[in-house]
């Protein structure tokens, strides 16, 4: 569906009409299993094994009541994406289980596409969620998804080039601060500057964080899309893009930096301070015992709540991690959402933080010792999920999400004055049916 533009007022289950008949061929078929046992199909995006581990554990747990086999989707985001969004658009009923990047839901529940979560099961489930994961799993302020784990950027920072900007991080600080650091010090601030996803999780995090939305009203229909980048929040979003890009600060190979290479940059000598993802904390200390790194760099290295874009003004860092949905034509709808029940307890959560690193999005696992151990900077996590805020939660949100990849990226490109009404413009064309994405 990529490309792709709408006319006003269409509606997202006519969108994935046109592709039911060619998703088709998408269904699974086959033979129950001999002991007649219910079979629910978990559609996984790629991680480290927790998955299918967890599947194995509640499997054994519900003792005959049912079995989990999992289904890995699609390593890249929009290609989950699509691939779930046809097959539930065919009415697919091996849709049991699926994981859910919190951006696609609005597009998924606003045509019916998801079963309702059950008023027990979201007792269950949501009493100690973190707030940014909990409103990233809600559409029109309705829980249509299980929040399973979650995630979120915190600023790391050398502690050495924090010492010699003579920065406190025991207290907040901004982008400016930041940026003057960088400079000052001749180093590279560690962002993503790539044509990607990322670059509307960035962009979405300093709108926020300086008091505005990329879309003011969600809900509303294509015609009626108010965008808020004309604002005093997003055109300092864009300021601070501008300068990074325009001075150099995010390194010769900002235009295609993604999270990994932000890190790996990070762990060089002119690594001073970097917004990325808790993966970096594994990643390097694998590097260390490899010995591809040295020890030193361990201890270096510190952690803090994102930049603020405005002093004084708390900063939304940028949430992700996948909820849990039932697909609305689903057999099994009522044991799909026991299983999810299994899946996400705090337990369970906290297990797939130590083994694949994805943090919980129960506040009360973060006081388990294991992830204490393994993660240091854990109560940091938790208070940025806290803070943090969800991505356009819009039934548009290809369209919004491409369309400030187009327009901001590369970051040298970015203009204070002119990119966010050019963004604005070009967005607002597409939702309108009159320009191509």
């Amino acid at each position: 569906m990529h490309g792709q533009s709408r006319r006003a007022g269409f509606r997202r289950r006519a969108r994935w009409a046109g592709v039911a008949a060619a998703a088709s061929a998408l269904l699974l078929s086959g033979c129950g299993p001999a002991d007649s046992t219910p079979v629910l199909t978990w559609y996984i995006n790629p991680d480290d094994g927790g998955q299918a581990a967890i599947a194995k554990k509640c499997t054994a747990a519900a003792d005959g009541k049912y079995r989990i086999e999992t289904t890995l989707l699609p390593s890249d985001a929009a290609a989950q994406r699509e691939q779930l969004a046809r097959r539930l658009a065919a009415s697919d009923t091996s849709m049991d289980i699926m994981s859910l990047d919190p951006p696609f839901i609005p597009e998924l529940a606003e045509p019916g596409f998801l079963a309702p979560v059950p008023e027990d099961t979201a007792k269950k489930t949501t009493q100690h969620t973190l707030d940014g994961a909990l409103v990233g799993a809600k559409w029109k302020d309705t829980l249509v998804t299980v929040p399973f784990w979650a995630n979120t950027q915190i600023l790391w920072y050398r502690k050495s080039a924090a010492k010699a900007a003579g920065l406190d991080m025991s207290k907040p600080v901004t982008w400016d601060q930041l940026i003057k650091a960088a400079q000052d010090d001749k180093k590279y601030l560690g962002v993503q500057g790539a044509l990607a996803e990322s670059m509307t999780v960035w962009v979405n995090a300093l709108v926020e964080s300086g008091g505005g939305h990329i879309v003011e009203n969600p809900e509303a229909s294509a015609d009626d899309v108010q965008l808020g980048l004309e604002t005093a929040a997003g055109k300092k979003a864009a300021e601070i893009v501008s300068t990074i890009g325009k001075k150099g600060l995010g390194g010769p190979g900002l235009p295609t930096q993604a999270e990994n290479e932000a890190m790996l940059q990070f762990q060089g000598d002119k690594g001073s301070f970097m917004v990325n993802w808790p993966f970096v904390w594994p990643a390097t200390n694998a590097s260390v015992k490899a010995g591809s790194l040295e020890k030193s760099l361990i201890t270096d290295i510190g952690w803090a709540l994102y930049p603020q874009t405005e002093a004084g003004k708390e900063s939304r860092p940028p949430l992700g991690g996948i909820n849990l949905g039932v697909g609305a034509a689903s057999k099994h709808v009522g044991l799909a959402y026991d299983a999810i029940e299994c899946i996400v307890t705090p337990e369970n959560q906290v297990e797939y933080f130590v083994t694949n690193g994805n943090p919980p999005s129960d506040s009360t696992a973060y006081d388990d010792p294991s992830i204490k151990e393994k993660f240091p900077m854990a109560d940091t996590i938790r208070q940025s999920l806290r803070q943090s805020a969800p991505r356009p939660q819009t039934p548009y949100y290809n369209e919004v999400s491409t369309g400030i990849q187009q327009n901001w990226a590369p970051p040298s490109g970015v203009d204070p004055e002119t990119t966010p009404k050019t963004t604005t413009d070009f967005i607002t064309e597409v939702l309108r049916g009159e320009r191509l994405l």
